[in-house]
């Protein structure tokens, strides 16, 4: 979860009365915005035999989502500093259940994906303002550690399961919605959660001497944007100039970004002593790799089952259970190992991961077809993989920075995963859908699983420049707080 910088007003130990209705609040927040970060992966395709649409609009309905998550999160929290938190999570989590219900009558492709942008958007300011809910209702360290427990599990179990209720739902066809019942099944929880906030959550003191760095926004909003955008859509257009000159105008606008951040330190979006940490850069490069690749892959694998052997949605995300099976695993066994290996246990993380793919693409080698038997030990390889990373990664990213830099460098990694999910869908997304229109189903598969070692290697060697050792949880607490 975002960590807010904001600082908690309470001053003694005395327990918010309604803390355990706010904690249920942040954990129905938490839970909506997993599913919906990963439920387009099965839902895709239904979708497009519906509305129709190309190729590219699958990988839109996934990006859209979490690229305008990732532009508009550190804003989000920024914003709950300046106007208090419970009135920019009552403005977000509203914002995000009417576009949920829009998501769910869209009648056209292109109305899909800019609710799906929208539904993000206003996602961005719910989710980074649950971590100041908790450490304001519960001062009691215990008893937030406690309340910590029961979030991370409710935040992860979703976005482990979205595949598979996703697959489920439209596959029940309740009512004869279809795939829209994917996204309408937010709306009653979503006025639930709502209805749970009003009288319960607590307000922050209101910071109006702070200011929204807009011209931040609008430049790195514009930066990915102008990566993304050519990435999707220049495998169906042939890949023309002006694809590779919106990329170059991309990364500019990146390094006009990063200029900006450091002559506006008052009011910066990030840190600017962040931007000229070299190790902590690497760690974003390698959340970028290690999420890449694992989320283009996911989508991918669903594509495969769905589009190339004709499997329903709900086998397509029945397929994906030895990777949940994996993921859990890993991460049991890493809280186990981080203190003997140190950064040593993310490299072995990726080097299954690797193997996995690996596995993955010598099964499809030659295959006229393949069944969900047939991918299970290269998807459990791959699950014990990122399982074995995605618990400990972030703690030693955030060994690199100063405890006083802990706020802003965790929500700039959190912004940088949901980013680099909407890479991992375009980059892998696209080399599959060019496969696709020239090979068998399986030579695409197995193509884009030898194009996700390229990512893998990346983040193999830049793990070399983080700390040897994570931070302390409670330390990341504390500084957060």
């Amino acid at each position: 979860m975002t960590l807010s910088s904001s600082p908690s007003p309470t001053t003694d130990d005395q327990p918010f009365r309604l803390r355990w209705v706010v904690l249920a609040v942040v954990m129905t927040a938490n839970v909506m915005d997993a599913m919906d970060a990963t439920i387009a992966n099965i839902a895709g395709p239904s979708v497009r035999q519906d509305l129709g649409g190309s190729a590219s609009a699958l990988q839109w309905i996934a990006a859209g989502y979490t690229l305008a998550f990732a532009v508009l999160l550190i804003a989000g929290a920024r914003l709950g500093d300046i106007f208090g938190r419970r009135r920019v999570f009552l403005i977000g989590s509203a914002g995000f259940t009417l576009f949920s219900a829009a998501c769910a009558a869209a009648p056209s492709m292109p109305v899909l994906i800019a609710c799906r942008a929208l539904q993000g958007a206003f996602g961005a300011l719910m989710i980074p303002q649950g971590f100041g809910f908790l450490k304001q209702v519960f001062p009691n360290q215990s008893e937030f550690d406690r309340a910590m427990g029961f979030l991370g599990p409710a935040t992860g179990v979703p976005l482990l399961l979205a595949p598979i209720v996703a697959g489920a739902l439209i596959d029940a066809n309740w009512l004869d919605v279809g795939w829209r019942l994917v996204f309408l099944i937010n709306v009653p929880i979503g006025i639930a959660a709502l209805a749970a906030a009003i009288p319960s959550l607590p307000d922050s003191p209101h910071r109006p001497q702070l200011k929204l760095d807009l011209g931040g926004v609008g430049l790195v909003g514009l930066a990915v944007l102008a990566i993304i955008y050519p990435l999707i859509q220049g495998q169906e257009s042939g890949w023309p100039l002006w694809t590779f000159a919106m990329i170059a105008a991309g990364l500019g606008l990146l390094y006009a970004f990063m200029r900006h951040e450091r002559s506006h330190e008052e009011n910066a979006l990030i840190e600017p002593s962040l931007l000229r940490n070299r190790d902590y850069l690497s760690g974003i490069a390698v959340v970028l790799f290690f999420f890449g690749a694992f989320s283009g892959l996911l989508l991918c694998v669903s594509l495969y089952g769905q589009l190339g052997e004709g499997w329903s949605p709900l086998h397509a995300g029945l397929t994906l259970t030895p990777m949940v099976i994996g993921i859990v695993i890993g991460m049991t066994i890493s809280f186990a190992l981080v203190e003997r290996l140190g950064r040593h246990l993310l490299h072995i993380g990726i080097v299954l991961i690797a193997i996995g793919n690996v596995v993955i693409a010598l099964v499809l080698t030659g295959a006229d077809s393949a069944g969900t038997w047939d991918l299970v030990p290269g998807l459990l390889l791959v699950g014990a993989g990122a399982g074995t990373s995605f618990a400990q990664l972030f703690g030693f990213v955030l060994g690199s920075v100063n405890m006083d830099e802990v706020g802003s460098a965790s929500g700039v990694l959190e912004a940088t995963q949901q980013l680099s999910t909407s890479l991992g869908v375009a980059v892998l997304g696209t080399i599959f859908f060019s496969a696709f229109r020239h090979h068998l189903p399986p030579e695409a598969l197995q193509i884009t699983a030898w194009a996700c070692l390229a990512p893998l290697a990346g983040a193999f060697l830049l793990i070399f420049r983080l700390p040897m050792r994570a931070r302390d949880e409670q330390e990341l607490a504390a500084a957060a707080a």
